[in-house]
C-alpha cells in the first residue's frame, strides 16, 4: 500500500470509515500511511483511537483495531457509571474480554417520563432494547431500559473470622471483593462462630477504614463440602425458595387426564436417562413404517411431559419459573426450575402411571431425512425406565431383568431407527467437536469420592438425535403457522475469530481457507485430518474457542453448529422456560386446549424473555463451574505437594493454566515461576516463548506438576512446572516460523533475543472460556 499525500489529520469519522471499509483487524500504521500521517503525528492518532475504543466504536487490541461485535438487539447490562454530561453508561453482562477486548459503552436514554419499574442508577441491571449510534461522538451504542432486575446489593456473603476481643471480620467469597473485608461488631454476629459462611447486609460505610455489616443469615460451616454449592447459589442470586403462592398452585394441580388428549397409554414409550437423573420428561418409541412408500423408513415418537398445562401464564408458578429461566445442576443437589411436586412428580415420566404429555410423531425416509411430523396432546404410560448404559448393554446383546423382554419389541426397533437417522445427520455433518465431559462423585457425606469420565454411548447419541429432531419439527411447525417463538440460535465464528484460527492452523502447517463460504464441515475436515496426532487436542480446544456461544433469541439467524436453518428447544420444559414457551406456542397454533401462548406475546416481548433466559442459562453455567472448581480445591487442600499430570489449558501474558487429568481440576503456573528467562505471550500461536532459549509453551501441552497452593472458597489452585512433554514423548521446542529462517543465516542467534521485552502486567489472568459448551441433562448446549 502506497502511502498517501499528506491531507492534513483525519476526523474520527474518516478513521472510523476506514477501519469498517477494511474488515478484520487493522494495524495503526496501515491507518498512518492512508492518511499520509508523519512520524509526529503518530501520539494523536494513538490518543484518538483510544477515545474510539473507550466509547465502543471500534475494538483495539494492542496495535490492531477493528469493528466492535455487533450486540443484539435486546441484551441484559450493567449499569457502571455516567458521562460528563450525568447520563448513565452501561456495558453488557456478559463480555469475554480476552476473547473480545473492552466491552463497549451504551449511553442510557431516559425518557422525561419513565415507565414505572425502568428508573435505574449506578450498579443496577438492566434488561435495554439497543441501537447502533449515529453519532461520532460518545458511546456507539444507544439503549433504552424495558427493566430493571436488581437493585443495588446491600447484602454480602462471606467466611466470618472471628476476634479474639469479640465480633469479627467478614472475608467476602466474591473474587472481585476479596480485599474488601467488612467489620461485624459483637452484637451483629448472630451467634457466628470462625469459618461459618454467612450472608451480611451492610449497615456502615465509611471514606477510610473497613466498612461495618450486621449478620443475617448462618448457611453452616464452610469446613463442610455441602455449604460449597451454597456460595454459588447466594453469589450468583439463584432463587431457593419457591414463593409461597407458587407452592399453593403447585400442590392445588391435579392431574392430566383422558379430557382433550389423545390415548397414547398403549405405546410402549421408555425414558432413557443418566442413572442419577432428577428429572424424567422425555420419552421415545419407534417401530418400522409399513407404508409400502416408505420401504426402509421408520416413524419415530417422541413425547415430552405436558408442563405448559400446569405452568400457566402469568401464575405465581410462572413468575418464579421465568425469573429462574432454568434448572441450576450442583454435584450434590439441583436448584429446579419448577416446584417438586410439578418436576418430581405430575410432570415426571414414571414406569406404569398415566402423564399427560405433548407428542411428536415423526416419519423417516430410508435415507433418514425427516419426511413428515405431527403434533399431539397425549395421555400416555411409561413402560420402562432405563439408564444410557443398561439400555446400550441390551442393544450390545448383554440384557438384563428389565431389559430383557423389551429388546426385540422397543429397544431394537429404536436402534434401527437411530441408525437411519444418522444417515441424514452424517450428512447434514454438523460441528463434530465430541469433548469429554467431567462428572463429579460424592460420598454419602457429601466429601468428594472421585472424578469420572463417562463413556460416549451410541445410545447417548440415539436420545441426542431424537430430541434434535423433535426440536427442528417444533421450529417448523410455529414457523408454518406464522407464530411467534424463542429459537434456539448459534452464530457462525466472527471473521476475526476465523483468521486467528487460520494463523494458529499456519504455525502447525494445517491448512485452512479463510475466505469463502463457512461451514461446519470446514472445521470437521481440520479435525479428521488430526485424529490420532497428538495436537488433536489443542487444536479441538482452539476450534471450540473460536465458535461463538449458543443462546436464545426471537430471531432467527440458524444453528450454526448444528448446522440447521431452524432450531428450537422443545424437549425439556421441566428444566428449561424456553421450552415451556414453545409448548405453549404450539397448543396455540394447534388449538390443543388449555395453557396456550396469550395472543399477547409478540417477538419483541419474546425477545425480553430470550435475553433474560439467556442470562439465566449463563448464571447457571457460571455457578456449576465455579462449585465444581471449589469442590476439587476442597478435595485437594489436603495434598500439597504432591504431583499430577495435566494439559496446558489456556494460556495467558499471568501464566499457564493447567487442567488436572486425574480430576479435571484447573490451576495456574504463573509466569515468574517459569524459569529465569522472560518469556513473550505469542497470541497467535497460544504459547508463551522462551527470549533466549525459544522454549515454547503452547495450549495443549502435557505437563507434570507440583500443587503449591490450594485456596477451597475461591476455588483456585496455583502449581509449580515439573515437565513438559507430548503425549509421544519429549516436546521438541520449536522456534517460531521466523526464527528457523533467520537461524538459516544467523546459525545459533535467535531473532527473539533482539526483542525488547514487553513490560509484565501484573495481578491474575483469566480463564480461557469454552464458548459453546454447558452443562444438561442431555447432550450439548446446543
Amino acid at each position: 500500500m502506497k502511502p498517501k499525500k499528506d491531507r492534513g489529520f483525519p476526523d474520527r469519522q474518516a478513521i472510523v470509515a476506514f477501519i469498517k471499509a477494511n474488515p478484520g483487524k487493522v494495524e495503526t500504521r496501515e491507518i498512518a500511511r492512508e492518511f499520509g500521517l508523519k512520524n509526529a503525528d503518530r501520539a494523536e492518532l494513538r490518543r484518538m483511537l483510544r477515545e474510539l475504543a473507550d466509547d465502543g466504536t471500534i475494538k483495539k487490541k494492542r496495535h490492531k483495531v477493528s469493528e466492535p461485535d455487533t450486540l443484539p438487539p435486546t441484551l441484559v447490562a450493567d449499569i457502571t457509571g455516567r458521562d460528563r454530561d450525568g447520563e448513565l453508561i452501561a456495558t453488557p453482562t456478559e463480555w469475554d474480554e480476552v476473547e473480545s477486548g473492552e466491552p463497549p459503552k451504551i449511553l442510557i436514554e431516559m425518557p422525561r417520563r419513565p415507565k414505572p419499574g425502568t428508573a435505574a442508577g449506578v450498579r443496577d441491571r438492566v434488561l435495554l432494547r439497543v441501537e447502533r449510534s449515529e453519532e461520532t461522538e460518545g458511546p456507539a451504542y444507544r439503549g433504552r431500559i424495558i427493566k430493571v432486575f436488581d437493585k443495588t446489593k446491600t447484602r454480602i456473603l462471606g467466611v466470618f473470622r472471628s476476634l479474639p476481643e469479640g465480633g469479627g471480620r467478614l472475608v467476602p467469597v466474591d473474587k472481585k471483593s476479596a480485599d474488601r473485608e467488612l467489620n461485624i461488631a459483637p452484637a451483629d454476629t448472630h451467634g457466628a462462630q470462625d469459618g461459618d459462611l454467612v450472608s451480611v447486609d451492610i449497615v456502615r460505610t465509611r471514606s477510610f477504614g473497613l466498612a461495618s455489616g450486621r449478620v443475617k443469615e448462618k448457611l453452616g460451616s464452610v469446613k463442610s463440602e455441602k455449604a460449597i454449592s451454597l456460595i454459588a447459589i447466594y453469589a450468583h442470586d439463584i432463587p431457593l425458595q419457591f414463593s409461597s403462592a407458587a407452592e399453593r398452585e403447585a400442590e392445588a394441580a391435579e392431574p392430566a387426564n383422558l379430557r382433550g388428549r389423545e390415548d397414547w397409554r398403549d405405546v410402549p414409550l421408555v425414558t432413557i436417562d443418566p442413572p442419577d437423573a432428577k428429572d424424567h420428561d422425555d420419552a421415545v418409541h419407534a417401530q418400522a413404517d409399513d407404508d409400502p412408500n416408505n420401504r426402509g423408513g421408520f416413524i419415530v415418537n417422541v413425547a415430552i411431559a405436558d408442563v405448559s398445562f400446569y405452568v400457566r401464564p402469568g401464575t405465581a408458578l410462572d413468575r418464579d419459573a421465568l425469573d429462574r429461566g432454568n434448572s441450576v445442576y450442583f454435584p450434590d443437589r439441583v436448584v429446579p426450575m419448577l416446584p417438586e411436586r410439578i418436576s418430581n412428580n405430575l410432570c415426571s415420566l414414571v414406569p406404569g402411571e398415566p402423564r399427560g404429555a405433548l407428542a411428536v410423531r415423526m416419519v423417516l425416509g430410508p435415507d433418514g431425512r425427516k419426511r413428515s411430523h405431527s403434533f399431539h396432546r397425549i395421555l400416555m404410560r411409561s413402560a420402562a425406565k432405563l439408564s444410557y448404559a443398561q439400555a446400550q448393554a441390551a442393544i450390545d446383546g448383554r440384557p438384563d431383568d428389565t431389559t430383557g423382554p423389551l429388546l426385540d419389541p422397543i429397544l431394537k426397533p429404536l436402534n434401527a431407527a437411530y441408525a437411519c437417522a444418522k444417515r441424514a445427520r452424517d450428512e447434514r455433518d454438523p460441528l463434530n467437536l465430541d469433548l469429554p465431559e467431567r462428572k463429579i462423585l460424592l460420598k454419602s457425606d457429601g466429601t468428594v469420592d472421585h472424578v469420572v469420565v463417562p463413556e460416549r454411548l451410541d445410545a447417548h447419541k440415539l436420545i441426542e438425535e431424537f430430541m434434535i429432531l423433535a426440536n427442528v419439527a417444533a421450529a417448523e411447525m410455529l414457523e408454518k403457522k406464522s407464530l411467534p417463538l424463542i429459537y434456539r440460535v448459534h452464530d457462525e465464528p466472527t471473521l476475526e475469530k476465523v483468521h486467528a484460527l487460520a494463523e494458529f492452523l499456519e504455525t502447525l502447517d494445517v491448512p485452512f481457507a479463510k475466505s469463502g463460504a463457512l461451514r461446519p464441515t470446514t472445521f470437521n475436515r481440520v479435525l479428521a485430518q488430526l485424529e490420532g496426532h497428538d495436537y488433536y487436542p489443542l487444536v479441538s480446544e482452539v476450534v471450540l474457542r473460536a465458535q461463538a456461544q449458543a443462546e436464545y433469541s426471537s430471531e432467527n439467524y440458524g444453528h450454526f453448529g448444528l448446522n440447521l436453518r431452524r432450531y428450537a428447544h422443545f424437549t425439556s420444559p421441566i428444566r428449561r422456560y424456553a421450552d415451556l414457551v414453545v409448548h405453549r406456542a404450539l397448543v396455540r397454533a394447534l388449538g390443543l386446549g388449555e395453557g396456550a401462548l396469550p395472543d399477547s406475546e409478540t417477538p419483541e416481548s419474546l425477545g425480553e424473555v430470550a435475553a433474560h433466559i439467556s442470562l439465566t442459562e449463563r448464571r447457571a453455567m457460571k455457578a456449576e463451574r465455579e462449585t465444581v472448581d471449589r469442590l476439587i480445591a476442597h478435595h485437594l487442600a489436603d495434598r500439597i505437594g504432591a504431583s499430577f499430570q495435566g494439559r496446558v489449558s489456556g494460556v495467558t501474558r499471568a501464566g499457564l493454566f493447567v487442567k488436572l487429568s486425574e480430576t479435571g481440576a484447573d490451576g495456574l503456573i504463573p509466569i515468574r515461576s517459569l524459569g529465569t528467562e522472560y518469556f513473550n505471550y505469542d497470541e497467535s500461536r497460544h504459547a508463551l516463548v522462551g527470549t533466549r532459549s525459544g522454549t515454547m509453551y503452547q495450549l495443549g501441552d502435557v505437563v507434570d506438576v507440583r500443587l503449591i497452593e490450594a485456596a477451597p472458597i475461591a476455588g483456585a489452585l496455583r502449581f509449580e512446572l515439573l515437565s513438559a512433554e507430548r503425549e509421544s514423548g519429549p516436546r521438541e521446542r520449536r522456534p517460531l516460523r521466523a526464527q528457523r529462517k533467520s537461524s538459516k543465516a544467523h546459525p545459533g542467534r535467535s531473532p527473539e533475543r533482539k526483542r525488547k521485552p514487553e513490560k509484565q502486567k501484573s495481578g491474575k489472568g483469566k480463564k480461557g472460556k469454552n464458548k459453546g459448551k454447558a452443562k444438561g441433562k442431555k447432550g450439548k448446549a446446543w
